[in-house]
This record gives C-alpha cells, sequence and structure tokens, in this order.
C-alpha cells in the first residue's frame, strides 16, 4: 500500500529525507469596516522590512526554543496524533471566509513562530492555548509547558464547496509554504529563500520567525499574510496576497538583507518530488508513475519555452539555464490521467504545478534545477530557483516580486508542448552505448496544421556523443507529431545533452524539448 505524505507536514529540507527529519468580533456598521482598514493600514510590508534591515545589521542569534522533552521527544505518528480543534478555528465565530488553524510544535518541529493578528485593535499576538489542540492517544502535560509557542498555520477557505472551508494554504517547517489550487491534492511545496543549495559550504536554511495575518472583511476573496525571514547570512520581509481559485496566485513581494555573502541565492525556490515516470520505469511496482512533478518548464524573456524532464538520478545532479531575462518557471505536474499513476491514495494526477512569474524585470541571470537520488516517494529530490547574475553586497536591500500560480490541467504552456519522454529500445537493437528516445509532442498550433504540413525536427549534436537517426512522423493515435531521436555517448562518466523542437519554415512551433542523460 501506497504512503501518501499527511497534509500539513511539508516536504524534505534536505531534499534526500523528510523535511521534519531536518528541520527541525464581527463588524456590523461600514464605520466599523473603516476602522479596520485603517489599522491594517498603520501596520505592512515596510513595517516588516524595517525589523528585517535591523536583524541584518546585528549578528545572528538562533529562535530556537527549548521544548519540552515530551513533545521533542515525539515520534512522528505520535506528533500526527496532535490536531487543532476546528472549533477554535480563529474568525470562525465572526464567520468570516478565511479561518486559521495552528501546529503544534513537537517531534521535528521544534522552533517556534510568532503568529499575530493585524486587526480593527492594531497587532495583537496569537498566544498558544493547549485546550485548542487534540492530543489524541498521547499522554502530555500541557498545562505545564506555559506559552509554548507554534510551529506553523494553516489557512481555510470554502475552496471547493460554498458549505465547506477546505485547507488553501499551509506555512510549517523552515520558510517552507504550499497551496491549493479548486479540486488540488497537496504535492510540491515552495520556500522564502535557498541558500547554497549547491556550490557552497553547505546548505543553509532560512526560517520565517514570525508572521502577521490580517484580518479579512466578511465578503473579502483575498487574504494577506506578512513574514520575517532570518538566517545566519540573509534576512527578509515578505508579503503574501493568497487569491484562491481554480488557479490559486499568490503575489508574493520580497525585501532582502545580506548578513554575510552567499554563493548561489535562490530565488522563488520550488521543491518536488520524482521517482520514476514514463521516462524512467521502475520494474517491480504496479503503479506506471509515481512523482509530483514531471518536468521543469521555463520562458525565457527571447520567448523560448523550454521543457526539462525530471529524473531520479544515480547521484546527485545539477543544470542550469542562463538567460538575460526569465519571464516565468516552474516544476509542472502535466500527466493528468489517473491511468498514469493508479494510487488511489496519493492521487498524484490532482498535485499541483506551480508557475513563477517575476514581477518586472529580473535581469540576467539562471534557472537552477538540483536532482537529487531518493529510494522512495517520501523524500522531496527536486528543486528549481531562480539566481540572479550578481548577488546584492551586505547592507544593499534586494527587492523582488512576483506571482506564485498553483495550477492544474489549465497551466503555463506554449501553443505545442512535450506530452511524454520515453528511452528505450523497440524491435530493433541498440549498439553498445547508443541510446533512443521518443518524444511526443502536440497542442492547438500543431493540430492546426494541414495534413501534409512540411514539418521540421530541428535537433542539436549533443557534445557528449553523435546522432545516429531521427525521424519524424505525425502520430495517427493520438493526432500529435512522434519524434524518435538515437545517438551514441563517448564518454559514460560524463553527461550527455539534446535539445529539438519542432518547426515549419522559419515558424518555430512548439517548445523545446531539453533532456539530459546522467553518466553512469
Amino acid at each position: 500500500m501506497t504512503t501518501a505524505a499527511a497534509p500539513f507536514v511539508p516536504a524534505s529540507s534536505r531534499f534526500t529525507r523528510a523535511l521534519g527529519a531536518r528541520i527541525a468580533a464581527f463588524a456590523l456598521l461600514a464605520g466599523a469596516f473603516v476602522s479596520a482598514s485603517a489599522q491594517a493600514a498603520s501596520f505592512g510590508f515596510d513595517e516588516v522590512a524595517a525589523m528585517a534591515r535591523k536583524l541584518a545589521a546585528s549578528p545572528y542569534k538562533s529562535s530556537a526554543g527549548r521544548i519540552p522533552a515530551e513533545l521533542k521527544n515525539l515520534t512522528y505518528d505520535q506528533y500526527r496524533d496532535i490536531r487543532y480543534r476546528p472549533d477554535r478555528s480563529i474568525w470562525l465565530r465572526e464567520r468570516l471566509p478565511f479561518e486559521l488553524m495552528f501546529f503544534h510544535l513537537g517531534g521535528y518541529f521544534t522552533d517556534p513562530v510568532r503568529i499575530n493578528e493585524i486587526g480593527a485593535g492594531g497587532v495583537r499576538e496569537i498566544p498558544f492555548d493547549g485546550q485548542s489542540f487534540d492530543y489524541g492517544k498521547n499522554k502530555l502535560t500541557p498545562r505545564r509547558w506555559g506559552d509554548v509557542g507554534f510551529a506553523g498555520f494553516r489557512i481555510h477557505y470554502p475552496l471547493n464547496k460554498p458549505e465547506y472551508k477546505d485547507e488553501l494554504a499551509v506555512f510549517l517547517g523552515a520558510s517552507y509554504f504550499r497551496a491549493l489550487g479548486r479540486g488540488e491534492r497537496y504535492g510540491l511545496s515552495a520556500r522564502g529563500l535557498a541558500i547554497d543549495t549547491v556550490g557552497g559550504a553547505g546548505e543553509e536554511f532560512p526560517r520565517f520567525t514570525e508572521f502577521w495575518i490580517e484580518r479579512p472583511m466578511p465578503a473579502a476573496n483575498s487574504l494577506v499574510v506578512y513574514a520575517l525571514l532570518d538566517s545566519k547570512r540573509v534576512t527578509g520581509a515578505y508579503r503574501f496576497e493568497f487569491h484562491p481559485g481554480d488557479e490559486t496566485v499568490m503575489d508574493v513581494r520580497v525585501r532582502l538583507f545580506m548578513r554575510a555573502g552567499v554563493s548561489t541565492l535562490g530565488i522563488a525556490p520550488l521543491t518536488s518530488m520524482f521517482l520514476f515516470g514514463e521516462n524512467q520505469p521502475q520494474i517491480g511496482d504496479f503503479r506506471p508513475e509515481v512523482h509530483d512533478s514531471d518536468g521543469l518548464s521555463i520562458h525565457t524573456g527571447d520567448g523560448e519555452w523550454i521543457w526539462r524532464p525530471l529524473s531520479n538520478p544515480a547521484q546527485t545532479l545539477t543544470t542550469s539555464f542562463s538567460m538575460k531575462q526569465v519571464r516565468g518557471f516552474g516544476l509542472m505536474q502535466r500527466d493528468r490521467a489517473f491511468s498514469s499513476y493508479e494510487d488511489l491514495e496519493a492521487r498524484y494526477e490532482l498535485r499541483p504545478s506551480a508557475w513563477v512569474e517575476p514581477v518586472g524585470d529580473w535581469g540576467p541571470g539562471r534557472v537552477e534545477l538540483v536532482q537529487l537520488n531518493t529510494p522512495d516517494e517520501t523524500n522531496d529530490n527536486v528543486v528549481a530557483y531562480w539566481v540572479p547574475a550578481k548577488a546584492p553586497a551586505v547592507g544593499q536591500p534586494l527587492d523582488l516580486s512576483y506571482r506564485l500560480h498553483w495550477q492544474g490541467a489549465r497551466d503555463a504552456r506554449p501553443g505545442a508542448w512535450v506530452v511524454q519522454t520515453r528511452k528505450g529500445r523497440g524491435f530493433a537493437a541498440l549498439d553498445k552505448d547508443e541510446f533512443k528516445y521518443v518524444v511526443d509532442f502536440d497542442g492547438p498550433s500543431l493540430r492546426a496544421l494541414p495534413f501534409n504540413a512540411p514539418v521540421q525536427a530541428v535537433v542539436s549534436q549533443p557534445v557528449n556523443g553523435s546522432l545516429t537517426e531521427t525521424n519524424l512522423f505525425r502520430n495517427d493515435a493520438t493526432g500529435g507529431w512522434r519524434l524518435t531521436v538515437r545517438f551514441k555517448r563517448q564518454d559514460p562518466t560524463q553527461p550527455v545533452e539534446l535539445r529539438a523542437f519542432l518547426q515549419q519554415g522559419t515558424n518555430v512551433l512548439t517548445e523545446t524539448w531539453s533532456n539530459i542523460l546522467p553518466p553512469n
């Protein structure tokens, strides 16, 4: 039986283990509404940014809390048995469109965060109350702890049915968060920031240490959350504005301050899991595919769309895509057929894609993709983020804004795209160190072509190999086009990169298939 991750336990923080193992009154008068708005306006992004600037000018102090031993020693299952009582939800009695529930400290989550409400009375801290939790079978003594704080929180909203408030988003663990669009199940996660995931002395995990949440109006369809980020080398202020829907959109504003230099500053990082898929099947598992995302999609400033199929490499594999400007990038779950997964518990076909859309020009830099080996689906092993060509100097703020789209079947893509990538032989045997890929393209711009349209495949010569055969023909079964590529690898200890797209004359018809064959 498949073991699906619990809805409130986020992704792995080192991408080779579960994150936890590593990381530790309803207003009735119009005047009341005006008062609430005025109070909310008195505290906002600039106030959080001032805190972040002040933090950056002082030495880093760990905010790790000393929690009671009985909480710290909780096992994974014991921790899961602690639940917040729905009847204690913030804003439930006021019947506001959004509600808040909280996560308890314990087990892997030992660092408390402060959570505040911005309302008509100004800013107030939401205190910990043990009576708000159901401890299940655990034999614990909450009365002895005092105010130990929270591990994180989740946002509820009537996303799928008007009579029920579903989980919309979760903030839990370091700077991890994730959200859902209508009809989706939790899958990949996002983070506030990634520091030295590769290329440094070791990855550093910044933490959201405090949150401020604006009390919503009775008819609100959006929610604003502010967050303060802190780490040894970077501090930051964040503003998240949630817009729930078929595609839930988060408007994100960020201001970062450097305490010290870093090797890799990863902006808008996304974290996901890929165990196996059609391009890398696993013998012995009844499920055809197991992944939260099946590819990295990039839209460059020059207008090119790039698709990199994900893999589960034998060893860590890091690749990057440099460009003068980025219009968007994301870790996508394109395969939406249940038959591709056959998993009634995990329901991978319902996992969201996450698309990062920069607001304004981020300038030159690169999209970096890191893929690690994972033996099972409980570990996140994929991370992608944007690295600016030049990191800010110490004391110099870096301001960025972006929209983070949590998407379902209608995700960001061009007029024609890669449907699937398969590797292996057919009837004809392959020579030693020879490989074959079968790539299917489809989409409206291809289907609109006349039957006898002269479509060509543009396939690059690999640096560490030579092409032995390429073929392009219509896929009579689907109506799309199929490309087959055979090549010989020269050095087995080095990777082989392939690029291909379809065109008619000088008109590019599809995104670019950018695939890498890892070294042995």
